[in-house]
């Protein structure tokens, strides 16, 4: 059986994107591996790959609708079959570069939904310098170990950087057309964790699926996702029950920082 309809989960990171994997699953309607998948990278690999090849542009010279069309039915079936295996009607895949290249998606299969984690932004720069200080005699992958707390954050906010690649993603997406932003849906962290049955009840009621009602205390355990690639510096933890998070103390410079650098966000999803 091949799944009819695809959920991509993207957005910040530290803002629940595993614990909402980890929620999707328990609709019987949904099959979600909750992993961070290669699929995402797999496609876009296959675009930059066959973008360089002399011989599918020379073939594009002779017959361009044609060979756009094989490209076309090969990248929408590279994406429709990759869960061939599986038995629902919904499969959900995470990777945060879903919500980067959401229009190449929407051309692979039009009907593809997008969910968004997001978190206020503070607390995303509390949870990651939280877990390295648990995890100090090891670094980033981009060697971020070496600033201070303060310089940290702002690398971490930086273009090109762990938070400041999606973060741009969500800026950009705000100008996109409307048929696409209706492709998305941005799950509030602290709506996610105060009020899961809530927040899910509206997920699935926008996906279009049969209601269902997930019992936070009583969740299904699946493989955890590799923290190693990440140098362990965000955690992946999955429980069987829900525990709300501690707010993490942000120093007010810090915080401060973060704010007046992206008021764009905190206007469209933290107003004052």
């Amino acid at each position: 059986m091949v799944s009819t309809g695809f959920i991509g989960v993207s957005g910040l990171p530290r803002s629940g994107s595993t614990l909402l994997c980890q929620l999707l699953a328990e609709h019987p309607d949904i099959h979600c591996e909750g992993h961070s998948s290669p699929l995402c990278n797999a496609l876009l690999n296959t675009r930059r790959s066959i973008s360089d090849d002399a011989f599918f542009l020379s073939q594009l010279d002779v017959q361009f609708d044609r060979t756009y069309q094989h490209l076309q039915a090969a990248m929408s079936g590279f994406l429709k079959h990759w869960y061939h295996d599986c038995q629902k009607p919904w499969v959900a895949d995470k990777n945060r570069a879903w919500l980067h290249c959401i229009e190449m998606l929407l051309q692979l299969d039009p009907n593809a939904r997008l969910l968004v984690n997001i978190r206020e932004l503070g607390q995303v720069y509390g949870s990651i310098e939280a877990q390295h200080q648990r995890t100090i005699l090891v670094d980033f992958v981009d060697h971020l170990a070496d600033y201070d707390r303060y310089n940290r954050a702002i690398q971490l906010f930086s273009p090109g950087k762990t938070v400041g690649t999606p973060l741009a993603s969500i800026r950009a997406v705000q100008n996109l057309p409307v048929t696409i932003r209706d492709r998305l849906y941005f799950v509030k962290f602290e709506h996610l964790v105060s009020d899961p049955v809530t927040c899910m009840n509206h997920v699935f009621e926008w996906l279009g699926l049969a209601p269902h009602t997930i019992d936070p205390q009583r969740l299904t355990m699946t493989p955890q996702e590799s923290d190693s690639h990440y140098r362990y510096k965000f955690s992946h933890r999955r429980n069987p029950q829900m525990v709300p998070p501690v707010p993490h103390a942000i120093p007010p410079a810090i915080q401060q920082q973060i704010e007046s650098t992206h008021a764009w966000y905190y206007q469209a999803f933290y107003p004052k």
